[in-house]
């Protein structure tokens, strides 16, 4: 049986279908893995300790050696998504009584400020120059619920007590330094990333009841469409201003996987926000499913542009190739959507 395959022909698959399967067996059969012993442990219950499981493999990515030229781009792209995503959750807590069209403040700062960092590194190795994918670098602090956490703390908007930041970062760090002082550390624990997600995404739908999200469908479309334009032209727009073509920019206006596991997290350590959590974790998920169908078409759409410019501008004789242009692919279709790494 291809199970493997079918699930990552789904967008966000292997966070995305875990997701759904742990809440359907939650909803149904809620008491189908509390036995006790390890069953009980890879269900709801073993959350905290995945999450942090997976926290410490994306530290060991985090390198800091990159070029200041990327890392200029990155931390652009950075804060033109994260910039917006305050802008709009923040407005939508002052003006709107913490809820616009169904999406709470939680789920559209959650949503709005984390990029798909896979589907980002695939698109920009594909159809970017030689930095496009170095930038991710920067962008990487979007991960997780720390970020999230201190703009709701500076906001007013949340009552977080510092060590529970601490204890979110703290794995993150720890992975950072030993994947730094060992490259080796790094490749081994980085490339299980992919490894911890499907537990992760299924014990945090362990703890979610489809009865009390059903209204979240809907909004959770328009949520991914409203990440996609608004972050899409913010991002492309900062790129350009950066030096950049414009690919990575459009490359990261998604929504990452591993975002859905945030509200959990942000109710886990403001218990005021336990309420809005499960609808808000439907609403993201459905944006990462949005944006992983429309990022690869954004960002398809923004490289040939570049190509056709730079085809044009050569034949005029106006300039000669940039050499961090965008090199040409050998077909029309980007890697990404022909399922390569």
């Amino acid at each position: 049986m291809k199970i493997y395959q079918t699930i990552t022909k789904v967008p966000g698959g292997l966070m995305v279908v875990p997701l759904f399967l742990g809440m359907i067996i939650n909803t149904f059969c809620p008491n189908l893995l509390k036995i006790g012993g390890f069953t009980e442990a890879l269900s709801g219950a073993g959350y905290p300790t995945v999450l942090g499981m997976y926290l410490f493999t994306v530290g060991t990515k985090m390198t800091f050696n990159a070029a200041p030229r990327m890392l200029k781009r990155g931390f652009g792209i950075l804060f033109a998504k994260v910039a917006v995503a305050m802008l709009i959750s923040l407005s939508v807590a002052k003006f709107f009584g913490g809820e616009l069209f169904g999406l709470s403040t939680l789920a559209l700062l959650v949503a709005m400020s984390d990029t798909n960092g896979g589907m980002f590194m695939a698109l920009t190795s594909a159809m970017g120059n030689k930095e496009d994918a170095g930038t991710y670098v920067a962008q990487s602090i979007e991960t997780g619920p720390f970020l999230t956490m201190v703009i709701l703390v500076g906001a007013g908007l949340a009552n977080i007590p510092w060590l529970s930041m601490v204890s979110v970062v703290a794995p993150i760090f720890a992975g950072a330094i030993l994947g730094n002082l060992d490259g080796d550390l790094r490749e081994f624990f980085g490339s299980k990333e992919g490894l911890v997600v499907p537990f992760m995404a299924f014990t945090l739908g362990q703890n979610i009841n489809l009865n009390n999200v059903v209204a979240g469908g809907l909004s959770g479309i328009f949520l991914g469409l409203l990440v996609f334009v608004v972050t899409g032209i913010c991002c492309v727009f900062a790129d350009k201003m950066l030096g950049g073509s414009g690919v990575a920019g459009a490359a990261a206006s998604s929504t990452a996987g591993n975002a859905a596991a945030v509200p959990k997290a942000i109710a886990a350590a403001d218990p005021s926000y336990a309420a809005i959590a499960p609808v808000a974790t439907v609403q993201v998920a459905a944006s990462v499913i949005v944006t992983a169908v429309l990022t690869p078409l954004l960002t398809a759409y923004v490289y040939r542009k570049v190509q056709k410019r730079n085809a044009e501008r050569l034949a005029e004789g106006m300039v000669a190739m940039d050499e961090t242009a965008p090199p040409p692919l050998v077909t029309d279709r980007p890697a990404y959507e022909q399922g390569k790494p």
